[in-house]
């Protein structure tokens, strides 16, 4: 009877350890669960933020390529264009947040390198273009100048009156072949080509009036107090100059309008205003002009136009290496005003009339005891009219009348400061004086065969083609200024 209760103990010892292993098993198992729901729970998140930074960087990697897009398809080809034409602007970066990273400035080289290289490339290849220009042009103005003394030879030469009309004609055309050489060649760097003496101020503005067609719309005016001249130096540059701007003038106005050029001199120099009737200029087409006529800047044939306008590029030029000044500006008019400033030193001079008088195409100068004359501007190899004689100015009470054959120089006046130079001139004489010094000394001169006058003749006239033929062989260039850029 005893085993009974033994056994029943026995069973309910061993069911209460198994439900305490039991109760372990199950929560061991919880936690095994929990560890691994957390595990699972820290690689979720993982991945999660991995996905999240792949998905980071795969837009960043886009938006980059995006960019290198932008470079290549827009800003390169802008930046192009705005080396031609710098109105033109180069936009930025097209994603913001690429500001001041290391992309932008490698972006920033690249357009900066590539700006670079083109600027230098354009450089050689303009330089190359205007030496070869230059040296085909000096070669062309030489051929048109050698053209141009054989047609005044033969001008002289032949007496017919339809032969004469005809060469004139074919000289003039030769003349505007040779402005547009060389405006071109000045543009390119060449020296103006001439050399001249010492000229007065109203010639050379006759002479390169006759320069262009249409020079009869032109009226001259001559306000100079001095016979005014231009140092030898400098005569034909001016003369290119106020060609060009006459010739502008000319082109913009009506042919049946005239264009005035008025001679000014002031304390320090003198100025030729061209004004103009015509269509005038915008505001950006003078900003424009202005920038050419300073002659700053190095200057591309390439930035002239299609086809290239070298007028006041080569007025520029001249500027810069002669050192005076042109201006442009609205005139008064409608049209267009242009001065041409001369300084008075070192480029003005005064010359004595008496010596060297005055040719008889050019206008005088508007000033008490001289008669006006109005400019007759014809072109060149025209034969000018014959000089009307001036009437002669009275004598000072307090002068004596000067004798046959003696001359009195006047005392030169304090020069003041800023005035221009001056030259001893000779006290004029009367024409009964005049007149009978000149026939004194003819009566005194032994008379001349006929051989000895046309010995006399000949030698000058050869003199006169050495001369030419020298200078249309190797020109003179003179080292103040005349030296290519």
């Amino acid at each position: 009877m005893t085993s009974i209760p033994e056994a029943l103990l026995w069973c309910l010892s061993a069911g209460t350890a198994a439900a305490v292993v039991l109760a372990a098993l199950s929560i061991r198992a919880r936690g095994q669960r929990a560890g691994l729901r957390s595990r699972l729970s820290a690689a979720e998140e993982q991945n999660s933020a991995t996905l999240h930074s792949n998905t980071e960087l795969t837009a960043r990697l886009r938006a980059t390529e995006a960019e290198i897009r932008h470079l290549a398809e827009t800003r390169l080809p802008d930046l192009t264009l705005a080396l031609a034409h710098p109105h033109v602007p180069v936009p930025g970066l097209m994603d913001a947040r690429f500001a001041g990273t290391d992309a932008d400035r490698a972006l920033s080289a690249v357009l900066e390198q590539v700006s670079d290289a083109i600027t230098k490339e354009r450089a050689r290849v303009d330089a190359a273009a205007q030496s070869t220009l230059r040296g085909a042009t000096t070669t062309i103005q030489a051929l048109l100048y050698q053209l141009q003394t054989a047609l005044q030879e033969m001008q002289h030469r032949y007496d017919d009156p339809s032969v004469a009309q005809d060469l004139l004609n074919a000289d003039f055309l030769n003349e505007q072949a040779l402005r547009r050489v060389q405006a071109t060649g000045v543009v390119c760097g060449a020296w103006p080509g001439l050399t001249r003496e010492d000229s007065y101020l109203a010639e050379l503005v006759v002479g390169a009036t006759s320069r262009l067609r249409g020079y009869d719309r032109v009226q001259v005016s001559n306000q100079l107090r001095d016979p005014v001249a231009v140092v030898a130096r400098a005569v034909e540059p001016v003369a290119i100059v106020v060609t060009e701007l006459l010739a502008n003038a000319l082109h913009h106005s009506h042919r049946e309008l005239p264009v005035t050029i008025t001679l000014q001199q002031g304390n320090r120099g003198a100025s030729v205003i061209v004004d103009d009737y015509g269509v005038g200029m915008h505001d950006d087409e003078i900003k424009a002009a202005m920038e050419l006529l300073a002659g700053d800047d190095d200057l591309l044939l390439t930035q002239l136009g299609d086809p290239p306008r070298s007028g006041f590029a080569a007025a520029g030029q001249l500027v810069r290496q002669y050192g005076f000044g042109v201006h442009v500006e609205p005139s008064p008019y409608g049209g267009v005003r242009a001065v041409v400033y001369i300084p008075g030193d070192p480029l003005l001079t005064v010359l004595d009339e008496s010596t060297q008088p005055m040719s008889v195409m050019a206008p005088l100068p508007h000033r008490s005891g001289v008669p006006d004359r109005s400019a007759s501007v014809l072109p060149t190899g025209t034969a000018a009219p014959a000089a009307a004689p001036a009437a002669a100015a009275p004598a000072a009470p307090a002068a004596p009348a000067p004798q046959p054959g003696e001359r009195f120089e006047a005392a030169p006046p304090a020069q003041q400061e800023g005035e221009l130079p001056r030259r001893r001139r000779r006290q004029p004489v009367s024409e009964s004086a005049a007149g009978e010094e000149s026939a004194e000394r003819t009566a005194s001169l032994p008379p001349r065969s006929p051989e000895e006058t046309g010995s006399r003749w000949a030698a000058l006239q050869r003199g006169t083609e050495s001369g030419r033929a020298a200078v249309q062989s190797d020109p003179p260039r003179s080292p103040e200024g005349n030296a290519q850029s």
